[in-house]
């Protein structure tokens, strides 16, 4: 069959980074086409790949009013980050084997996406059709709703804007901006192009066609609530093109210590005296800013600072802005001691117990209005108890009313428990036995348990064994794992497959320097699987019996790694 472009993997014909995809380098951002890969493999069959002769369609993207356009746009101040402008122009003006040739935009049968018109066999690239997918679906929605679709796009106060990953920047700077601009009215190139790197996930990127990464239907099979992880990914990023990492330790303390413990803990602390002691009703901050309370006027300055670190895209600086009102809200709180204060009945403690829980629950008001964005659904359930209708940011200037009744305190999120993490990223028990008949489906090594009882093992066919594809490899790194009693780190150069990380529970036998330069046995068809220390893309084999010990299985000498073992 025809390979696409990401069926074919290889060596990066510019940095010489294994395993990489026909069209885009992940180490160093080069674009080539998959006959530029070096040892090329297809991704479906590890065969090596055969050319042939095709007609195909280009868009000429070398055409002098196409490349004098793109150079106007990439100059445009403030539509890229520098970083991805510069990127994007070496590329425009790049000669030799880097000019800036014209885009193959048709791929031959079998191939998935829309046929191309009086032209059998023939198909849009993917990428062509993306964008007019995304307008397409735009333009339904505004017949749904009675939008004109034309009279929108062409309005100069409508933005376009696409947030993207730093992997695909040559087609949204250089490809999309001249497809959109010739294509005519009402049609138009983005305004702005943001730029983010990979989340990576114990020090690897992300990455669906990969098989590496968390899986968003596992989190949410577990309970684990949605808005725990879009707080910690907006905590970590900047308005740069840098990647973040995903940490289940960083995770757990970002969610539980700063989310609940600072912010939630205001309502959770100050609402139920309004409640109990108040009537529900709080007084207006207005008769009390510029006294020695005030935290909801010192949160009302910060409105402005919070509201240019989201335009910047600076959602870090913004939480950590937040997260600092908290503090000071709840070391204000500690200040006014409410709790003392209640058990005081005259009539002069009522009013100072109503002043410290108003000006802290103002505060808290003005912190969900900031958070909003983030965390949508908590603000519902803030809404609600402060009986109030959806925020928005205008609302910052018009703090609760005097008199005005809240509703009763309700649990408003609930913390991370370290259980969900380890089910996250738990690994079954490491066995295999002899009378499975298919490849097993976790990545740990055999330590032979089930193996003794042969006598009542099930036997298997030879089409059953050839299901599993055992690979020699060779160890290029081992290493120890903070926080792992039994595992060990390996990396396998596994030939044509390319590089694969495995972490196995050898440690008791093996000492990690030791077995760097050895060949082994892996099952290099596993299904990835997502440990709570990073993914692990295979198994290898090792031998033990009723006696003490660990023993890697080991080719003869002259052994290559990729060879299949049969």
């Amino acid at each position: 069959m025809f390979l696409a472009d990401r069926y074919i993997k290889g060596e990066c014909p510019k940095c010489h980074a294994k395993d990489q995809y026909g069209d885009a380098c992940e180490a160093c951002s080069s674009v080539y086409a998959p006959t530029e890969l070096i040892n090329p493999y297809s991704t479906l069959s590890g065969a090596t790949p055969v050319l042939k002769t095709s007609d195909h369609y280009f868009f000429k993207l070398s055409d002098e009013k196409c490349v004098a356009y793109l150079r106007e746009w990439l100059d445009t101040p403030g539509r890229l980050q520098p970083q991805v402008a510069n990127k994007a122009r070496e590329w425009l003006e790049g000669d030799g084997d880097q000019k800036l040739g014209d885009w193959d935009i048709s791929r031959d049968a079998p191939y998935f996406g829309i046929p191309i018109p009086d032209a059998p066999g023939k198909y849009f690239y993917v990428w062509l059709d993306a964008p007019i997918g995304y307008l397409a679906s735009f333009k339904n929605y505004c017949t749904r709703v009675g939008i004109d679709f034309n009279k929108f796009l062409e309005d100069p106060k409508t933005e376009q804007i696409h947030f993207i990953g730093k992997d695909i920047i040559y087609f949204h700077t250089l490809f999309w901006p001249a497809m959109l601009e010739f294509a005519g009215k009402p049609y138009k190139a983005p305004n702005h192009v943001y730029v983010h790197g990979f989340i990576q996930l114990g020090g690897e990127k992300m990455s669906k066609s990969r098989g590496t990464g968390l899986s968003p239907l596992r989190y949410l099979d577990l309970g684990m609530n949605p808005e725990w992880l879009r707080y910690y990914i907006a905590a970590k990023l900047n308005g740069s093109v840098e990647d973040i990492d995903f940490n289940p330790d960083d995770f757990m303390a970002r969610v539980n210590s700063d989310l609940i413990g600072k912010y939630v803990n205001i309502a959770s602390r100050c609402a139920g005296f309004i409640a109990r002691q108040c009537d529900g009703r709080v007084a207006s901050v207005d008769l009390f800013e510029g006294s020695v309370f005030g935290q909801a006027s010192d949160a009302r300055i910060a409105s402005r600072e919070i509201a240019e670190y989201y335009d910047q895209r600076e959602f870090g600086k913004a939480i950590r802005r937040i997260m600092d009102i908290s503090d000071q809200v709840n070391r204000f709180v500690d200040r006014g001691q409410p709790w003392n204060i209640a058990k005081d009945p005259s009539e002069s403690a009522r009013d100072r117990l109503l002043w410290v829980c108003s000006d802290a629950l103002e505060a808290f008001r003005l912190l969900s209005i900031y958070l909003k964005p983030i965390l949508p659904d908590l603000a519902k359930r803030v809404e609600k108890l402060l009986n109030l209708a959806p925020l928005s940011w205008n609302d910052v200037n018009s703090p609760l009313p005097h008199d005005h009744k809240i509703g009763t305190y309700e649990h408003l999120m609930t913390r991370v428990d370290p259980k969900q993490l380890d089910a996250l990223f738990d690994t079954p028990k490491e066995t295999v036995s002899v009378t499975t008949p298919t490849p097993p489906s976790q990545p740990s090594p055999v330590k032979g348990e089930g193996a003794s009882s042969v006598a009542n093992a099930t036997t298997i066919t030879i089409d059953d064994f050839a299901k599993v594809d055992l690979r020699i490899a060779r160890i290029t790194n081992a290493e120890h794992v903070e926080g792992a009693d039994k595992l060990l780190k390996i990396t396998l150069d596994v030939g044509a497959l390319g590089t694969r990380q495995v972490f196995a529970g050898i440690k008791s036998a093996y000492d990690p320097a030791t077995l760097i330069g050895k060949h082994t046995v892996v099952v290099a068809n596993l299904a990835p699987r997502k440990m709570k220390f990073g993914m692990s893309e295979g198994m290898v084999l090792a031998a033990s019996g009723d006696a003490p010990g660990l023993f890697l299985l080991s080719p003869d000498s002259g052994a290559q790694p990729g060879m299949k073992v049969k």
